[in-house]
């Protein structure tokens, strides 16, 4: 079943961050950021993405080693519809991976065509694709042939990439991914080799729209790159005609920021504080294999922006449970008056 379909538009997604959109942090989002549409359903984002998780990892890896990766496709049901990200430069694999998501449960399987890390590079994975189009094309067939994509019980495919490797390659690798009919592409509006290092330029989703219309495909675009606030992202759909926007920094210290009146500016400090915490705690409860430091890379969006901030952060930055959060917090609050 193709869900994107059914979405009413624009549709608004979240990005896939690695350390960053975890389990813990997406629950936290579903929580923060529900709200009751006009039909009456519970809204958030509309889509929500996991994490990055190697397909070779998944098909090879020790019984240890695929533990911690199925780890990174925990996800909780009110986090649906929920994509699972993949990537891969071998077509086996990902067959075998996509088909995995397909029997864990998932709505969607997307492709990371984009992630500028010289390590996943190095495997022709990533925006190493953009430089190897048969290999793309290959692979996005062999995650549809493991979701069952056009099958009945088969869940939708879809593409996060970039415009281009080293320059603006927008008119030529799009239409090689829209031959093969994914459900979503995701543009994210730079090169590789710009990194995040410039603006992103919309104009450029405004270009993947209407080379999508000249090919008559179905494949619904998004676009990607510095959207701010729910608001930015519906002028960046009025200026591009693209069919949804995946934000991603934004959401750093923000779970109510696909809550259509709540806004970082207006939550009381009290309230982002406990938020914190409980973020800290449901990491450590869903994640305790894993680095408490992942976790601190949030204490520099949640705590920022008011009186004594940088002191707090610094006293955060030490601790490394969350018990001492709290209690730092509850010391700070104490104080405040």
């Amino acid at each position: 079943m193709n869900f994107w379909k059914d979405l009413p538009k624009p549709i608004f997604t979240l990005a896939p961050m690695a350390d960053v959109t975890d389990a813990p942090f997406r629950r936290m989002i579903a929580k923060y950021s529900a709200h009751e549409r006009k039909d009456g359903t519970i809204g958030g984002p509309d889509v929500m993405w996991t994490e990055f998780v190697a397909g070779d990892g998944l098909v090879r890896a020790t019984p240890e080693g695929k533990k911690l990766l199925m780890a990174d496709l925990m996800y909780s049901e009110e986090e649906r519809p929920v994509v699972a990200q993949l990537f891969t430069s071998n077509p086996e694999h990902m067959e075998k991976a996509a088909r995995l998501c397909l029997e864990l449960g998932f709505d969607g399987v997307d492709i990371n065509m984009g992630c500028p890390d010289r390590s996943i590079e190095k495997q022709g994975c990533g925006s190493a694709m953009i430089k190897n189009p048969e290999n793309a094309r290959e692979i996005i067939r062999a995650a549809k042939r493991g979701t069952k994509m056009n099958e009945e019980g088969g869940i939708p495919v879809s593409v996060k990439t970039r415009i281009g490797y080293n320059h603006d390659q927008l008119d030529e690798w799009l239409p090689a991914i829209l031959s093969e009919s994914p459900a979503v592409v995701t543009v994210h509006a730079r090169t590789r080799k710009e990194m995040s290092k410039v603006p992103a330029d919309w104009s450029r989703v405004k270009r993947a729209v209407e080379i999508r219309n000249k090919l008559g495909s179905e494949t619904l675009i998004l676009g990607n790159g510095d959207a701010l606030s729910l608001d930015d992202a519906k002028a960046k759909v009025e200026a591009t005609g693209a069919d949804g926007v995946m934000l991603g920094r934004a959401i750093f210290g923000n779970p109510w920021l696909f809550h259509p009146t709540k806004d970082i500016s207006n939550i009381p400090l009290e309230e982002r504080l406990r938020v914190m915490v409980e973020h800290t705690k449901l990491f450590v409860e869903l994640l305790p294999f894993k680095n408490f430091a992942v976790m601190k890379k949030h204490y520099k969006a949640y705590v920022n922006s008011f009186a004594g901030a940088s002191e707090l952060r610094a006293l955060l930055m030490e601790k490394n449970s969350p018990e001492e959060i709290e209690k730092e917090v509850e010391m700070f609050l104490s104080k405040q008056g």
